[in-house]
């Protein structure tokens, strides 16, 4: 049988990958320079949150994930994401959804280490309404099924202010109902639902 070169193998993986320290990446491969319309040189050796839509959501995405990975080693999530340059057909500055998961390699020290995932939803969860900040992170916790409590103990925000912005996103999407809006979301039209 013949050697597996690891170093191939995580340059054509079909998914995007990232080595991280300290949330700065420090190697990528083929797919992630493709997701995000970048270089390597563009990618390697800065933060994640040039590939964020803002600072804040950057650093609170990263709290909200300081749990998991302390408790599990193990983080997924889906977010919005922003595209880099304009390399492999991309919009530089577009946001779009993308499904990340991520393993911690330093338990004591979740940051320090870690391999990350990138996989690219925009075809099947399109971004077509502008949301602020918050409303991206409840949309994608709502998407995951969460209810206004479980979302607001998570991100730390009462169920009444979570409902505020359900409503916001409700109007946003034309969506009559929280069911309507959470298929809107992840992208289902009504001729998938049938």
């Amino acid at each position: 049988m013949p050697e597996i070169d690891y170093r191939l193998a995580f340059e054509h993986a079909p998914v995007g990958m990232v080595v991280s320290s300290n949330r700065t990446i420090v190697a990528c491969n083929v797919r992630v320079c493709e997701i995000f319309g970048a270089t390597p040189s563009a990618l390697v050796g800065h933060s994640f949150s040039i590939l964020y839509p803002s600072v804040a959501e950057f650093e609170r995405i990263g709290k909200r994930m300081e749990p998991f990975l302390n408790a599990s080693g193990h983080y997924a999530d889906n977010r919005m994401m922003k595209r880099l340059g304009g390399l492999h057909g991309a919009i530089a500055g577009e946001t779009f959804w993308c499904h990340v998961t991520g393993h911690a390699l330093v338990p004591e020290d979740t940051h320090a280490a870690g391999i990350w995932t990138f996989e690219d939803l925009s075809e099947k969860r399109k971004a077509s309404a502008e949301l602020s900040p918050r409303e991206r992170e409840i949309a994608a916790l709502l998407g995951e099924g969460k209810t206004s409590k479980l979302i607001g103990k998570q991100i730390g925000l009462s169920p009444r202010t979570v409902e505020m912005h359900r409503a916001n996103l409700m109007k946003k999407f034309a969506a009559s109902t929280s069911s309507e809006l959470v298929h809107r979301l992840l992208g289902i039209t009504q001729a998938e639902r049938i």
